[in-house]
């Protein structure tokens, strides 16, 4: 039997749409030869998810989303089922929910539960809403755009105010400030340039400094060292024998100043009787005028007289009148 071309073209026409369809299924993430197992969950919203989104158990991927419909004809929830591809057993208290990404592709989760009976093909599956990352961000988003808003709000009066301050005098004397300042800040800089080379022989003479002391260092640890066995000899000094000495001595001194003092002594007694000063006052009177009565008239005690004559001067009752210091 001759097979006629416009039926060759035919079949391989029928055959190129074959796997058109079936690896357009198969990239969309659905089992074109075997039929997995499905399960199915109602949410209120879906976010983000789409078809042939990943489903994952604990971050493994074990299936992907196989359809999603509206739950009823007033679409107040979606059907969305699941196709497992792995050979997994998924606990019937199990949850699941979408998590959002930032990059815009949503996944589903599912939260094993602890139950010993399993989800089989065809069951439900319960959900729960997570608002996700995305959720999150705007929920924290809100308030902080709040409070940006009133800093812009209050940044704007503030710079209302401000504008309104600065009259035309006012601006003048601002640009009469700045005109100042601008004059000081290169006056200043005119007095750095003048002052570098003066400031870099100081600097120059610190480094010079600094390096002397650098080159002394060996100096400066034999000073030190000379001072740690000055000390050292010091404290090995017997300085309790020589302070034992000296109280000893200081006792002794006290105790003659104390024998000295105490009037029952022959020094005491001396020191402390005014009768017994008064007769040494009258003694040396009486000396003092014996001694000017020999002065004035030695010839009353040494009589060698040539001629024989006598003295008749009266005795000296009072000492001499003297003009000078006798020797």
């Amino acid at each position: 039997m001759k097979i006629s071309n416009e039926l060759k073209v035919g079949l391989m026409a029928l055959a190129a749409i074959v796997v058109l369809i079936l690896g357009f299924r198969f990239l969309k993430g659905k089992d074109v030869f075997n039929r997995t197992p499905k399960i199915y969950a109602i949410f209120k919203t879906v976010g983000g998810l789409d078809k042939s989104n990943f489903v994952k158990i604990n971050g493994l991927n074990v299936g992907a989303v196989y359809k999603m419909e509206p739950a009823d004809e007033n679409v107040n929830s979606i059907k969305v089922t699941i196709s497992i591809t792995e050979d997994v057993n998924i606990p019937s208290n199990s949850v699941a929910y979408i998590s959002g990404s930032l990059l815009g592709s949503s996944n589903l989760i599912i939260d094993k539960g602890d139950a010993k009976t399993y989800l089989k093909d065809g069951d439900r599956i319960s959900t729960r809403e997570e608002d996700g990352l995305l959720g999150d961000l705007t929920s924290e988003a809100k308030p902080l755009m709040g409070k940006v808003r009133n800093v812009a709000d209050s940044l704007t009066m503030l710079l209302s105010g401000f504008n309104n301050t600065l009259d035309a005098n006012t601006q003048r004397n601002l640009q009469t400030t700045i005109a100042n300042l601008n004059y000081a800040t290169a006056n200043l800089n005119s007095l750095l340039s003048a002052a570098t080379p003066a400031l870099n022989a100081s600097l120059q003479n610190m480094s010079a400094i600094t390096g002397n002391l650098k080159n002394q260092n060996r100096t400066v640890e034999e000073i030190l060292g000379n001072a740690n066995v000055f000390s050292n000899d010091l404290s090995q000094l017997k300085l309790q024998t020589t302070m034992d000495s000296l109280n000893l001595a200081v006792s002794d001194l006290r105790h003659t100043i104390n024998q000295i003092s105490n009037p029952e002594g022959t020094l005491g007694a001396i020191m402390n009787d005014k009768q017994l000063y008064n007769k040494l006052k009258d003694v040396m009177l009486s000396a003092e005028i014996l001694m000017d009565d020999i002065r004035v008239h030695p010839k009353r005690y040494v009589n060698i007289s040539v001629f024989g004559r006598k003295n008749t001067a009266g005795e000296l009752t009072a000492p001499a009148i003297k003009d000078s210091v006798p020797r």
